[in-house]
């Protein structure tokens, strides 16, 4: 299919069997070919003004037309060489500074040659293309904002992680990057399954989703509660009755054909003299068959494909369920659309001790409130509410400089440490030892201040 990038179609077929990295040129019926490795005739650019104070944008600075350009496309002239017309053609350009002159040769470049790299699908490159073209999507998780949840999370090769996301499975797929394909990642999901667009576009072998398992977050409280039925999976024996089944009609089969070789033999006259009469009627009736036997086969193949994608996706669900039931997590991760505080204090109950947890919100206010709920729990030390400030600095010889725009905000990180939550106390116990008196030194300087 052809594939629409930078206002450029192209396809991807010739692409196929080269390394990543690869520059390509976009022929005229957008295919792609490797770009040759030709020496860049470089632009005349000795001529160059002090600066652009006399410079002004009139538009009548260029003196090719649109129509002017779109023809000499049209006679097959490549880019790199309508650039060039296009500085020659140009009343400012030698007026210009050698930045802007370098600037304007850059711009230009972008626009009238069609050359495109293909790169190695990473978690910076997807978030940052998801953040800048669909940051609805990810739920504007900015890429710093998703390199500090997988610090502050701890994640590493070896771990057994709990992800709870709705970002299009970027942050599942940065965990699965970060892991290598060593341990297990229990992935929780709302609705009818879970949503990984941006995990496929990552490229990952078959390999990394072995460990990888999914539980509906809709079973969550029955399997705290022990009241997770399994009444509706198919068991093994009834895959051994179908088996037995077949091989009883087979025998059966070849049963008939036997008592039906006897017949042959004992009634050979009578279908000698008949053959002739009943031969169109009998291959009319074996060509129903035939299609009503391929028909009757294609049903039964297609009830038995979906019983065995069923049974795979329930026995993976009692695999994931094993696995929360142990209640040894390293680490819990959250970044969704619903509010964190029920989410969190439900999920918690999987981490093991001493592990790290981080929850992402694009706001600050339900992370708040999440975190009094936490305080007033307990269970967890070093709580922090924390907000990641970027900005981008353009790095060139003698021009290097913070960009003029820049994010308005990364959203929000709650991130702390689980520890043995003593049921023994109340919730009024540790809130009488958060609200202590304060030593009597203190209580006097405070009285007589106030003298």
């Amino acid at each position: 299919r052809k594939i629409i990038f930078e206002k450029q179609g192209f396809y991807l077929d010739k692409a196929i069997g080269h390394v990543y990295g690869t520059t390509f040129e976009v022929t005229s019926d957008g295919n792609l070919q490797p770009k040759r490795e030709v020496e860049e005739t470089t632009t005349e650019t000795k001529e160059a003004g002090t600066d652009n104070r006399n410079i002004v944008d009139d538009g009548k600075s260029q003196k090719l037309t649109h129509d002017d350009i779109k023809a000499l496309k049209d006679k097959g002239i490549k880019g790199q060489e309508i650039v060039q017309q296009l500085i020659e053609n140009s009343t400012t350009f030698r007026d210009k500074t050698e930045f802007a002159q370098d600037k304007y040769i850059k711009k230009k470049k972008k626009k009238y040659e069609a050359v495109i790299t293909i790169v190695k699908p990473s978690t910076r490159i997807l978030s940052t293309m998801y953040y800048a073209r669909e940051p609805g999507k990810i739920n504007h998780l900015r890429y710093d904002t998703l390199a500090q949840m997988l610090t502050l999370g701890n994640v590493r090769a070896g771990n057994k992680m709990v992800v709870m996301e709705t970002c299009a499975g970027l942050l599942l797929g940065a965990v699965m990057e970060r892991m290598g394909g060593y341990g297990s990642i229990i992935q929780m999901y709302p609705g009818g399954g879970p949503v990984r667009a941006a995990t496929s576009c990552f490229g990952f072998p078959k390999l990394f989703f072995n460990n990888l398992h999914e539980f509906p977050l809709s079973q969550v409280d029955s399997l705290l509660c022990g009241t997770l039925s399994t009444e509706t999976l198919p068991s093994e024996p009834e895959e051994a009755a179908v088996a037995e089944e077949e091989t009883n009609g087979l025998v059966d089969e070849k049963q008939t054909s036997i008592w039906g070789t006897e017949e042959e033999s004992s009634a050979e006259s009578a279908m000698e003299i008949n053959q002739t009469e009943e031969q169109e009627t009998m291959d009319i009736n074996a060509e129903d068959a035939e299609c009503k036997e391929n028909k009757e086969r294609e049903n039964n193949e297609n009830v038995r494909e979906k019983q065995r994608k069923q049974w795979e996706r329930r026995k993976k669900l009692i695999e994931a369920a094993a696995l929360l039931r142990e209640k040894n997590a390293d680490g819990l991760l959250v970044a969704s659309k619903f509010h964190p505080t029920p989410l969190l204090l439900s999920l918690l109950e999987f981490v093991a001790p001493s592990r790290p947890f981080v929850v992402y919100c694009q706001y600050k206010e339900p992370l708040l409130e999440c975190y009094t709920k936490l305080r007033e729990r307990g269970g967890v030390v070093n709580l922090k509410l924390s907000e990641t400030w970027l900005r981008s600095y353009q790095v060139l010889p003698d021009r290097s400089h913070p960009k003029l725009t820049m994010s308005g905000g990364g959203g929000y990180l709650l991130s702390g440490i689980t520890v043995v939550l003593d049921k023994g106390k109340s919730d009024s116990s540790n809130l009488e030892a958060l609200t202590m008196e304060e030593p009597s030194s203190k209580r006097c300087k405070v009285q007589d201040l106030h003298c």
